[in-house]
């Protein structure tokens, strides 16, 4: 018994068949109306979206025997001939396995004859990108230049394979893949006409796996009326093509965004007893979580390619977090994926993967803890740092409060995983000096006192006003009067990074006019001059890392905290 599976049974026959591709049919029939077709036409696109197809209704359309108003009839002869594959004036070429400069020449030898039966000889190749070097240098002036009674017709799935020089003698026509909604349309249709009935769910399974291609959905749903019964359930999907149940990936997604370890491991053990493949399965979860960030982008939500009732249900899921969170477990994932496919241990490094994404929620800004310091320095009371943006949105939290933006966030301080440790003895037994009450101006004698001499005493005087400034101060080599300006020489140009900032600079000068009862300039003396003209991205990573690590606010931070610098973020994709 001979059976013909869906791909073919509901190949198009016709344009009007066609399952998407709309600007491209419609530019194909108003050339055969305007009597304006190219002589050789290229479709390229993804598999399944239905190149060969196009190519077959363009050579009918061509050759039709009947005066309708949008050829090709599907009725003449011709027409009857190029469905049944038995025209001699059509020839389908592999160029797969035709791709030698012998059956160009051979090929060649075909054109100089007369078409048989129909108006035109139409040669078509599938996969034309296979042919060799020497086949398409032999085929260019015959393209550039065929005889009248000849078109040719050219299919491919990797366009960037061609020789531009055959490319720019081509009339090209780039096939989308078919979407979610019209594959899911087709898919019932089919399936009505069988005498099957498909669960919505299970349905949208198909047209997921199905990629945009028609006919890899088609094989699927052949596969699937052969083994469920007439009605198919969305179990009988998953069970028959080894699919990852969304719910599991919802749970999945749900339990790294909302910290639940037990939900994410017992899941993923799920998935392991399942034997389903985990690079397979952090895909998905990957399209998961892009689609749950797309959702909560104003105008993205086009881009998913999902059924209206699974895209309303994620949105509905989405509303609950930041997108901040999103993109941060989605750059995680990606990150993951990339350590599961180098790693001999993958579920190991999948569930230590998840773990870190988990955790990743209790980081502390620098900025927080920057901001902490500040109030010990003022003797203010400290309270409780602000929840991190990976906290789960709440009914009187409105998205658009976010947390501010600050200079130093590109460095993230990791406490231990227990309670934050109080200050060491060191810092929280010393007394506080009371500040000293500043001495009038009157009772200063100008030019009392001397860079050279004074300059501890000047630390001091810096250090009862602003503790970090003074700490940088001591860390310059030397500081002494030149010419009338202060020079301060630092071995590092990281060590007075923040003290060159203009804000500090400014603060500085006016202790040293308070000081030194003297207008001096300031001037900072470091092994590269140049460094504030020089491009940021011209130094080197490594060096930028390092000079962030040596900073002298991420130090007395780590210090006061009891942390450790973890991850150094630098360049705008580190945001």
């Amino acid at each position: 018994m001979s059976y013909l599976v869906l791909a073919r049974k509901s190949r198009p026959q016709t344009f009007d068949q066609v399952i998407g591709q709309r600007s491209v049919v419609k530019t194909l029939q108003n050339s055969i109306a305007r009597r304006r077709v190219a002589h050789a036409i290229l479709f390229s696109g993804v598999r399944g979206v239905g190149k060969t197809t196009l190519a077959r209704i363009m050579a009918k359309a061509l050759n039709c025997q009947s005066e309708v108003s949008n050829p090709p009839c599907d009725d003449c002869t011709s027409c009857r001939e190029i469905s049944a594959g038995s025209s001699i004036d059509l020839y389908e070429i592999d160029g797969a396995s035709n791709r030698g400069i012998q059956e160009i020449r051979e090929l060649k030898e075909k054109l100089r004859f007369l078409p048989t039966s129909a108006r035109y000889k139409i040669f078509i190749i599938d996969e034309v990108h296979m042919l060799t070097t020497e086949a398409f240098n032999a085929l260019l002036k015959t393209l550039e230049e065929p005889p009248e009674h000849v078109y040719f017709m050219f299919a491919t799935t990797e366009i960037h394979k061609i020789p531009i020089t055959i490319l720019s003698r081509c009339q090209q026509y780039e096939l989308k893949r078919i979407s979610a909604e019209e594959l899911s349309d087709h898919f019932r249709k089919l399936a009505d006409e069988e005498g099957f009935e498909i669960e919505p769910a299970a349905l949208s399974l198909i047209v997921r796996e199905a990629e945009g291609s028609v006919r890899d959905g088609l094989s699927l749903l052949d596969q699937m009326f052969s083994f469920g019964e007439k009605t198919i359930s969305k179990d009988d999907v998953i069970e028959l093509l080894g699919l990852i149940d969304r719910d599991l990936l919802m749970t999945v997604a749900r339990g790294l965004l909302d910290g639940n370890t037990g939900d994410v491991l017992c899941a993923l053990e799920d998935i392991f007893n399942y034997s389903i493949d985990i690079k397979r399965f952090l895909i998905d979860l990957i399209d998961q979580f892009r689609a749950l960030l797309f959702s909560k982008i104003d105008g993205c939500a086009k881009l998913i390619d999902l059924p209206e009732n699974e895209l309303a249900e994620l949105k509905n899921i989405a509303a609950d977090y930041h997108p901040e969170t999103l993109h941060q477990k989605l750059g995680m994932l990606m990150a993951t994926m990339e350590d599961i496919r180098n790693s001999s241990h993958p579920r190991l490094a999948l569930e230590t993967s998840f773990l870190k994404i988990i955790e990743a929620g209790n980081v502390v800004a620098v900025s927080t803890l920057l901001g902490q310091v500040d109030k010990i320095l003022a003797g203010l009371p400290v309270s409780d740092p602000p929840p991190p943006v990976t906290e789960k949105l709440s009914a009187e939290t409105p998205e658009s409060q976010a947390t501010p933006e600050t200079d130093v966030e590109n460095v993230e301080i990791i406490p231990p995983k227990a309670q934050v440790s109080p200050p060491p003895a060191a810092i929280a037994e010393k007394p506080r000096k009371e500040p000293k009450p500043e001495p009038e101006k009157p009772q200063v004698q100008p030019h009392t006192r001397d860079i050279r001499k004074d300059w501890l005493e000047f630390i001091d005087y810096v250090r009862e006003r602003k503790l970090w400034m003074a700490q940088n101060l001591e860390q310059a080599d030397s500081a002494k009067q030149v010419d009338g300006e202060l020079h301060l020489s630092y071995s590092k140009p990281a060590k007075c990074m923040v003290l060159r900032q203009k804000e500090n600079l400014k603060q500085l000068s006016e202790f040293v006019l308070d000081f030194f009862q003297q207008s001096i300039k300031i001037r900072f003396i470091v092994p590269d001059k140049e460094l504030d003209d020089r491009d940021a991205n011209g130094e080197s990573p490594r060096r930028k890392r390092r000079e962030l690590a040596d900073d002298p606010l991420v130090i007395m931070a780590a210090e006061i905290f009891n942390g450790q610098v973890g991850n150094i973020r630098i360049g705008p994709r580190s945001r």
